[in-house]
């Protein structure tokens, strides 16, 4: 029984830069997203991690086709989202749901939270003549009073918002939805309401979820399998307790050591990455990490490195776990 409701296959974004040439292109392009792979299992929470502009928000985009992808492919339900017509597109929209980073210009400050849920339904054609019942019954699941329907985006802390943004996301009743950096905006103390908030509807909803984020400590408490982002690749994946307890890729490593103790009688030793990070406009022969990476070898110089599956599930993309260059070190 295949349990994968997302597939992505060599997927890469090129935005061109430079200067035009005489027939208008652009001399250069940058790779914000370079060839990726990915599967994501139905009702799992997949964690998307890495330093800001590693093509983590390009890749979510990409798979929604907020942004088209310049090559490879998207298996959405085996339906390969990246061939659809924008008619076809639209009715598969409705199972594929997003929520912003900011939800104070994600949400139309001129409408009400009744007129914005009303456009959602009607756009996708689910007005059944019961959408007011529908839109308090989902405000009731964000924890939000139903009076919250007659009132602007501007009535509302930043907290609530994102629960306002959370369910015009969820009022679809979508099998799959990504969370875009959806906690950074907003206050620790909040993060942690949310976090837990969405946990619960995955839960009562059966929902698959993408959760992009920069910050690890949040990635491990909601994620079952964690994929590692630097630079347009992925470097790493694996299950959330393998990816910490056994971590392989130098770059992860270097992540996982920035994570802050909240002890602060207790230390741990902070793995401090070297060297400038590169422009992903930039051609780089062989591994994109090499240049900052304290175990090089000479061949992560020469060839770029695959993803190979070092433990079950445990895949890196590394020459240190590929035994044709272990001999190889500096």
């Amino acid at each position: 029984m295949n349990n994968e409701i997302l597939t992505i296959d060599n997927l890469t974004k090129s935005f061109p830069t430079g200067k035009r040439t005489l027939f208008g292109k652009m001399t250069n392009k940058l790779k914000a997203v370079n060839e990726v792979s990915l599967t994501i299992n139905k009702g799992e929470v997949l964690g998307l991690v890495g330093e800001s502009g590693c093509g983590k928000s390009t890749l979510g985009r990409c798979i929604l086709r907020l942004i088209e992808p310049t090559s490879g492919n998207i298996y959405f339900n085996d339906t390969n989202v990246t061939k659809l017509s924008s008619h076809e597109l639209k009715k598969i929209r409705k199972n594929m749901q997003i929520i912003f980073q900011n939800p104070y210009s994600s949400l139309n400050p001129r409408l009400t939270i009744n007129d914005t849920m009303m456009e959602v339904l009607k756009v996708h054609h689910m007005n059944s003549g019961d959408e007011v019942s529908t839109i308090c019954r989902f405000l009731d699941l964000v924890g939000l009073p139903q009076d919250a329907i007659y009132r602007f985006p501007y009535e509302f802390s930043g907290g609530q918002l994102q629960r306002l943004a959370i369910m015009r996301a969820l009022i679809l009743n979508p099998e799959f939805l990504i969370a875009d950096e959806a906690v950074s905006a907003l206050d620790v103390s909040i993060q942690a309401q949310i976090l837990n908030l969405l946990l619960d509807l995955k839960e009562k909803l059966s929902i698959t979820m993408l959760f992009i984020t920069h910050d690890l400590s949040v990635v491990e408490y909601v994620s079952n399998r964690i994929a590692v982002m630097y630079l347009g690749n992925i470097v790493e994946i694996a299950d959330t307790e393998a990816l910490f307890n056994n971590t392989l890729h130098p770059y992860t490593k270097a992540l996982i050591s920035a994570i802050p103790i909240p002890n602060p009688s207790l230390s741990k030793e902070r793995i401090i990455l070297e060297g400038d990070l590169p422009s992903p406009a930039m051609h780089i022969q062989g591994c994109r990490f090499s240049n900052r990476c304290k175990e090089q070898m000479k061949i992560c110089h020469k060839i770029s490195p695959k993803m190979i599956e070092v433990e079950h599930q445990h895949f890196v993309s590394c020459h240190l776990y590929d035994t044709k260059y272990s001999e190889e070190l500096i």
